[in-house]
């Protein structure tokens, strides 16, 4: 009986050990699929050729709603021990028509107070990383981190109606093309607390410099939890946040930027 009772308990402990191996700190490789509840704080100043443009807000003055759910989808791939690669992606866009309250300079043209103006917005955003995990642990692990979200952004905007009443139906219209890289260092930290189906996890970064014709200064923060009530499938969600203040100097635009993109991120995950 002894003997049974031993070897039961040892059973229940192989068992316990097999669980709480499922969640580990780091995946050789997971994908990631669900929703971002965005919300975008954006002012923009589009330069003519001979005069400097006003500072535009998204939704103060265009109409523009800066909240909105879509999709999105990562993939992590950890090929060697130390070194994790991740990518993802997510679109987002948004229309609006009101009259404004104000003259607008955008891109060398003035749209006068009350008039009616349509405008449109659309952005993709995607996301690449590499993390060097240096300091590995049975319940923890953190390293440095090298990141790049590139948004493309599209905004346009076309006069309705005149500030005189006068329908115009977009003949008086100006639109601004921007590729914006935000590069990032800083670091990532991942944390299974006790023995459990939790994981918990952080990334933090900074940077600031000129690239691709963009001065830029760029912050970033993102802290998420994983649970995982199977080996392999598992929900997660994280809040992110992303500042960048950019000047850019390009054919396609010429202006400033203020970009504040912070959201929920949450869905199911696969990972081994």
């Amino acid at each position: 009986m002894k003997h049974h009772s031993t070897l039961l308990a040892a059973i229940l402990l192989a068992c316990a050990s097999m669980e709480c191996a499922a969640v580990e700190p780091l995946d050789t490789f997971s994908a990631r699929i669900g929703g971002y509840i965005t919300d975008f704080d954006t002012e923009v100043r589009a330069d003519g050729e001979t005069a400097r443009g006003t500072e535009v807000d998204f939704n103060r003055d265009l109409g523009l709603d800066e909240s909105n759910t879509v999709a999105y989808l990562g993939f992590t791939w950890r090929p060697f021990d130390h070194h994790e690669f991740g990518l993802a992606w997510y679109q987002d866009s948004a229309d609006g028509r009101r009259q404004i309250t104000r003259d607008i300079e955008f891109d060398g043209t003035r749209y006068e107070a009350l008039s009616t103006v349509k405008a449109e917005f659309d952005l993709d955003a995607y996301e690449a990383y590499y993390v060097w995990w240096g300091l590995d642990r049975d319940s923890w692990t953190m390293g440095p981190r090298v990141g790049l979200i590139w948004y493309k952004l599209d905004l346009s905007i076309d006069m309705q109606v005149d500030s005189a009443g006068n329908r115009i139906d977009g003949a008086i219209s100006d639109s601004i093309n921007a590729d914006l890289p935000a590069p990032t260092i800083g670091g990532s930290w991942r944390w299974v607390p006790g023995q459990s189906d939790w994981r918990l996890s952080a990334d933090i970064g900074y940077f600031s410099a000129d690239v691709n014709d963009i001065d830029a200064d760029v912050t970033f923060g993102r802290f998420g939890a994983e649970w995982f009530p199977w080996e392999r499938f598992g929900f997660w969600a994280d809040y992110t946040v992303r500042r960048i203040e950019a000047d850019a100097s390009k054919t396609s635009f010429d202006g400033n930027l203020r970009f504040i993109d912070t959201g929920i991120r949450f869905g199911g995950v696969y990972r081994f």
